[in-house]
């Protein structure tokens, strides 16, 4: 899975300073590396969660086939379409009756290729988060997230390995994708 996040989520100002808060910081002077961990923050939060925790366009690449493909990245909320890349041309839109979209109850998304002509591999864009913006994600997400970007704030100046704390760990596990 090839992913590339076409139109990434904004981080607004109150996730600045709801973690300026945690910290009691009142200068601006460190928002650009406090931002900087915030994302760091909803990063690691996709990656132990399995959800992409802000909404964002994304476009992932597959090959093309006839059978149903689940995309990697979720929760997603809609597909908005699918484009052929041919391996000597340039890419082209599918037309809508050109492959099949799914959604399930667990938000993965499903694409299948209908009529795939020279493309080898299609890319698939869509929109995926768990909440459109900082305020509407689930507390112990958002907690959780000022939690490690603090975490990791205060573990620059130690210079020590910062190893998430287990609070955030806590707060995050009834989230967490369970595969097995």
């Amino acid at each position: 899975m090839q992913r590339t996040i076409v139109a990434p989520a904004e981080l607004p100002a109150a996730a600045l300073a709801e973690l300026k808060q945690w910290l009691a910081i009142r200068t601006t002077a460190d928002d650009a590396a406090l931002a900087g961990v915030l994302r760091a923050a909803l990063d690691t939060c996709e990656a132990f969660t399995g959800a992409l925790p802000l909404a964002a366009t994304c476009e992932e690449v597959l090959p093309a086939s006839g059978a149903w493909q689940a995309l990697a990245t979720r929760p997603v909320s809609a597909i908005v379409g699918l484009a052929a890349i041919p391996a000597e041309r340039p890419r082209f839109a599918l037309p809508p009756d050109g492959y099949a979209i799914d959604i399930d109850a667990a938000g993965r998304g499903w694409v299948r290729v209908l009529r795939q002509g020279a493309a080898g591999r299609v890319a698939v864009r869509f929109s995926a988060g768990l909440a459109p913006g900082w305020e509407l994600l689930p507390e112990a997400i958002r907690h959780g997230l000022v939690r490690l970007a603090a975490h990791h704030w205060r573990a620059r100046e130690d210079g020590a390995e910062p190893a998430p704390p287990a609070a955030v760990a806590a707060l995050w596990r009834p989230w967490r994708e369970v595969r097995l």
